[in-house]
């Protein structure tokens, strides 16, 4: 069983689409773009495309959709389980291993777990977004990350997910006055021992700054 530490209370966001992209609504009445579209719009895709033309659209299509879907099984099943329910409930098994692959480093690192899937934002960075899991990871107080890959990563391909949670540790601190300095990123992954990237905040939200403005200059916002 997780213990769960009470957390200061934070704010629902609504969202809205605007020009194709979605923008959270802040109590201010500020629209601020997410994390991900900051990251996805300003990151070199050229690796992208040439995958997706060696392998055909419909091949890249199916593969993009199964990876999508199993993601967001695997994630919610991460949920349910540091919520203490049962994770395994109507799982497909493949969804179940891949689960299960992560489960060992979940019950031997996490700690109290302070919230999950918590609305954050930052008047600093302009910028909103949705955390995965605030917890305890080897006794520090953690932005913890879950996401699932077919294969090993390496950690110079996966820098977009360290802007991605260092804005995070910024965003709560920002709304809670709660430093956060680690940032942890669990990989399941195909067939493989799961992966676990340990980071420290300030030596990446510096580069998520950059895209940032990078945004801003491409769309106004």
């Amino acid at each position: 069983m997780f213990n769960h530490i009470e957390s200061p209370v934070i704010q629902e966001l609504n969202t809205i689409e605007e020009n194709g992209k979605r923008y959270y609504v802040t109590p201010d009445g500020n629209h601020y773009p997410s994390v991900t579209t900051v990251i996805g719009e300003t990151t070199d895709k050229s690796s992208l495309i040439e995958w997706r033309k060696r392998v055909g659209e419909a091949e890249a299509n199916r593969i993009s959709g199964q990876a999508a879907t199993r993601g967001t099984a695997v994630h919610k099943m991460c949920e349910d389980y540091l919520n203490n329910i049962d994770p395994y409930k109507d799982q497909m098994p493949s969804n179940v291993d891949t689960f299960n692959s992560l489960k060992d480093v979940i019950d031997t690192h996490i700690g109290n777990v302070h919230c999950q899937e918590a609305p954050l934002y930052s008047n600093f960075l302009q910028v909103a977004g949705r955390v995965d899991c605030i917890a305890e990871y080897d006794n520090k107080l953690s932005i913890i990350d879950f996401k699932t890959s077919r294969k090993p990563k390496r950690a110079e391909w996966i820098q977009g997910y360290f802007m991605q949670t260092s804005a995070y540790a910024v965003m709560y601190e920002e709304m809670t006055e709660i430093p956060i300095n680690q940032l942890v990123v669990l990989i399941a992954v195909d067939n493989d021992w799961p992966q676990v990237f340990i980071e420290r905040r300030d030596d990446h939200i510096g580069n998520f700054i950059s895209h940032r403005q990078k945004y801003k200059e491409l769309y106004g916002v």
